[in-house]
């Protein structure tokens, strides 16, 4: 199943418990805390993990995702009532009622085509006030992180909250420029094996901060990691932070 860990109930729950809280949701977290009170977006929300904590920060606070199964588990957890909820992509949003918009967990890699991912930048513009924030991360290709996709590197066990265990691992099927194909397995006691499938698109900075302008925004800043590191000196990632021009 592509997206499976979004999409599947059975791997959903394996995803949220693989997932914990960390350095990337304090980033998040402090950054919209700099607005007290914000209208936030959270676009490509999954399961809600910042989305949650966002709102009891005291921020007003949107969830958008386009996989059913991942809001149905965003809606079951404590304080989700405190959310608004809602099932679509960057289509969906009303003009002008965001004061910040934050993209995390990489969900920018998921918008492969340059079409899909013009189409969503000018759309998450259009939802923000003049001068309203856009922050997000991304993988920086330089660290070649799909080099540590392999059977033997990101072989792992997720404990689930009902006591099983799960045996997952990942294999990469393709790299193209810019682009890579990937599996995850997912083997549940008993012998079930689920799979889910991604392409995952690796932007260089040059290509972010074209994209970002083209769609009407000015880039502030590009960090190499959540410690606001330069590029190459961080994480592997780029963090981005861009103004509504």
């Amino acid at each position: 199943m592509r997206h499976g860990e979004f999409e599947d109930p059975r791997l959903v729950t394996v995803y949220d418990a693989e997932c914990p809280w960390g350095r990337d949701d304090d980033f998040f977290l402090a950054v919209v805390g700099e607005t007290p009170g914000a209208r936030v977006l959270d676009l490509g929300c999954g399961t809600g993990r910042l989305t949650l904590a966002l709102a009891a920060a005291g921020h007003t606070v949107t969830g958008v995702d386009p996989a059913r199964a991942s809001l149905d588990a965003a809606r079951a957890k404590p304080g989700a009532d405190r959310v608004t909820w809602v099932e679509g992509t960057s289509a969906v949003l009303p003009d002008g009622a965001y004061d910040i918009a934050v993209l995390t967990s990489h969900v920018a890699q998921f918008l492969g085509a340059d079409a899909e991912w013009a189409a969503t930048l000018a759309d998450v513009r259009r939802a923000l006030v003049p001068g309203g924030r856009l922050v997000f991360d991304t993988r920086d290709p330089a660290d070649r992180r799909w080099e540590r996709w392999n059977p033997v590197d990101s072989a792992r066990r997720v404990a689930l909250p009902d006591g099983r265990e799960v045996r997952a691992w990942t294999e990469v099927t393709s790299v193209v420029v810019g682009a890579v194909s990937l599996v995850h397995h997912y083997r549940f006691p008993g012998g079930d094996e689920l799979l889910s499938s991604a392409t995952l698109r690796f932007r260089t900075e040059p290509e972010l901060r074209d994209s970002l302008g083209g769609a009407g925004f000015a880039v502030e800043h590009v960090f190499g990691g959540w410690g606001r590191e330069p590029v190459g000196a961080g994480n592997g990632e780029f963090v981005v932070m861009a103004r509504a021009a």
